[in-house]
C-alpha cells in the first residue's frame, strides 16, 4: 500500500498543469456562480493566468528520460510536453479573442474550453486504452457543447451533427480497441507484451482493430472519411471557438496517432502494410479538402475543408515511420497552430466589424482594414506553403521527409503522396487567395465610418505574422530543440 501510495504522490508532482487546469475549472464554476458583475472580464483573466501559468510549469520540467505514471497509465516525456505547449498556448489565444458572451453562458464557455485543454494535455501523455477513451470523450463532449454558442438554429443541427458523427466514431474506436485487447491481452499499447502478442498473432482482426481504433482518433483531426462534420460546425460556430477546433483537438489527435501507428505498425515488423494506409488516408485528405475548398463561398467553410487537407500534410510527416519525419510533423504542428490562429483572428475582426459572411462581401476591406487583411493574406500564403513565411518551410521539411523515405527504401508510395502533396499545393493556391483578391482587386462602395479594430488585436495579429516570417527565416532554433526530444513510444 505504502509503494503505491508513493508511485501516486510521485505521479501527481509531474501532472502539475493538468491539476492547475482542473483547479481552474472549479475556481470558474465558483467565480461563475457568485460574481454578478463583470463576470466575463473576471473570467477571462482567470483563463489567461491560468494557461500562462500552466505555460510555464511545463517549460520548467526537466525530463532526461521519459517517466511512467500511475502505472504506465501515462506517461510524462518531451514528446507530450511540446504538445502541451501547443495546447495551452491555443487555449490563450483562444480566451484572448472571445468576444463578451451572454452573461448566463459566460461561465459554461470558459469551462468547455478549460476541459478540452485538459483532455489534450492527459491525451498526449495517456499510454492505456483506457486512459485514450477517457481523455478523447473528455475532449469531445466539451466540443460539442462548444460548437452550440451560437445560439441559433444553424448552431445547434452543427452541434447535433459534430455529436452524432463523435458518437460513431467514438464507437467503432472503442470496439477496435477490444479486439486489439483480444489478442494481446494488454491494454497498455506501449509495452512489450502488446508488441510480442501482436506479433504472434498476426490475424485479419489484428487489421480491422487497427482500422477501427485509428477511425476515433481521424475524427478528431477531420481526416477523410471523418470530415463530413466539419464544413457545417465551422460555419455555424462562433470564429473563436473554430480557430480554437482547428487547433487544439486536432493537434491532439495527431500526437495520439503519431505514437498509436507506431505502435500498431510493431516497429516495422508488422505483417499489414500500415504505411499504405495512413498514406492513402493522408492523400485522400488533401485531395478531398482541397478540391472542395474550391467551390466554397464562405470564408468558414472554406478553411473546414482547407483544416481537413492540412490534416493530411500533417500524416504525411508519419507516412514515413520515421524519427526525422516525426520531428518535421511537430515542426508543422507549430506552424499550423501560428498560421491558423492568424487567418482567424483577422478573419474574426472583419466579420465583426464589416458583418462580412461570404466571401465577395469581403470586397474593398483590404483598404478599410488593411492590417487585418494584410495579416490575413500573410497567413493564407503560410497555408498555401509559399515563401518567405514558415508555411513553406514546414512543407518544405514534410516533402523532403518523403523523398529521403523513398530513396532509402524504395517505396512507390512514399513517391506517390510526394507528388499528390506537390500538386495540391498547387490546387490550394486558387481559393487560399480567393479572399484577398476580393479584399485587395475588387472594389465596394459603402460607408465605413466609426467601424473600428481592435488595436490588442491588430498587434496580436501582427506578432503571429512575424513569427511565421521569423520561423522562415531561422527554423533552425524551433529545430534543434525538437531535435532533442527522443521519442519513444
Amino acid at each position: 500500500m505504502n509503494d503505491q501510495l508513493q508511485d501516486i504522490y510521485q505521479s501527481m508532482q509531474w501532472l502539475m498543469p493538468e491539476l492547475l487546469l482542473t483547479s481552474a475549472i472549479l475556481i470558474t464554476l465558483f467565480v461563475g456562480l457568485f460574481v454578478t458583475k463583470n463576470k466575463h472580464i473576471l473570467l477571462k483573466s482567470i483563463s489567461l493566468f491560468v494557461y500562462a501559468a500552466a505555460l510555464v510549469l511545463v517549460a520548467l520540467q526537466e525530463i532526461d528520460n521519459p517517466v511512467s505514471l500511475f502505472g504506465n497509465m501515462l506517461r510524462a516525456d518531451d514528446f507530450s510536453n511540446y504538445f502541451k505547449i501547443l495546447f495551452l498556448t491555443g487555449g490563450f489565444l483562444t480566451v484572448w479573442i472571445s468576444q463578451e458572451q451572454k452573461e448566463k453562458n459566460s461561465t459554461e464557455y470558459f469551462i468547455l474550453i478549460q476541459a478540452v485543454v485538459t483532455g489534450s494535455c492527459l491525451l498526449v501523455m495517456s499510454m492505456n486504452f483506457i486512459m485514450v477513451v477517457l481523455s478523447i470523450e473528455l475532449i469531445s463532449l466539451s466540443s460539442y457543447m462548444l460548437s452550440g454558442f451560437g445560439f441559433d438554429k444553424k448552431s445547434a443541427e452543427g452541434s447535433l451533427k459534430y455529436f452524432l458523427f463523435g458518437t460513431v466514431a467514438t464507437a467503432c474506436m472503442i470496439y477496435g480497441m477490444s479486439l486489439l485487447y483480444s489478442l494481446s491481452g494488454t491494454l497498455d499499447y506501449s509495452s512489450e507484451t502488446f508488441l510480442k502478442n501482436l506479433l504472434e498473432n498476426t490475424t485479419p482482426l489484428l487489421l480491422v482493430g487497427g482500422i477501427l481504433t485509428l477511425a476515433g482518433f481521424l475524427f478528431k483531426i477531420s481526416a477523410v472519411p471523418f470530415h463530413l462534420w466539419a464544413p457545417d460546425v465551422y460555419e455555424a460556430t462562433p470564429t473563436p471557438i473554430v480557430a480554437f477546433f482547428a487547433v487544439v483537438p486536432k493537434l491532439a489527435g495527431l500526437a495520439i496517432i503519431t505514437r498509436f501507428t507506431l505502435a500498431i505498425n510493431l516497429f516495422g515488423q508488422s505483417g499489414f502494410n500500415w504505411q499504405l494506409i495512413i498514406a492513402v488516408i493522408a492523400a485522400m485528405s488533401i485531395l478531398v479538402g482541397n478540391l472542395s475548398a474550391l467551390a466554397q463561398q464562405n470564408p468558414k467553410r472554406l478553411l473546414a475543408f482547407s483544416s481537413v487537407a492540412q490534416s493530411g500534410f500533417m500524416l504525411l510527416g508519419i507516412v514515413s515511420f520515421s524519427t526525422e519525419g516525426i520531428h518535421f510533423t511537430m515542426f508543422y504542428a507549430a506552424v499550423f497552430l501560428l498560421m491558423n490562429f492568424l487567418v482567424f483572428i483577422a478573419l474574426n475582426q472583419i466579420e465583426s466589424a464589416w458583418g462580412a459572411h461570404l466571401i465577395p462581401a469581403f470586397a474593398g476591406t483590404g483598404k478599410i482594414f488593411l492590417i487585418p487583411a494584410l495579416t490575413m493574406l500573410v497567413g493564407l500564403i503560410a497555408l498555401t506553403g509559399l515563401p518567405p513565411t514558415a508555411g513553406f518551410t514546414a512543407k518544405l521539411l514534410i516533402f523532403s521527409s518523403l523523398w529521403a523515405g523513398y530513396e532509402q527504401s524504395g517505396s512507390l508510395i512514399l513517391l506517390f503522396v510526394f507528388i499528390v502533396g506537390l500538386l495540391n499545393t498547387v490546387i490550394s493556391l486558387f481559393f487560399y487567395l480567393k479572399i484577398p483578391y476580393y479584399q485587395f482587386i475588387k472594389e465596394k462602395k459603402r460607408d465605413a465610418t466609426g467601424l473600428r479594430i481592435s488595436f490588442a488585436e491588430n498587434l496580436l495579429t501582427i506578432l503571429l505574422a512575424i513569427a511565421l516570417f521569423y520561423l522562415f527565416l531561422h527554423p533552425d532554433g524551433l529545430m534543434r530543440w525538437i531535435n532533442r526530444i527522443s521519442f519513444v513510444l
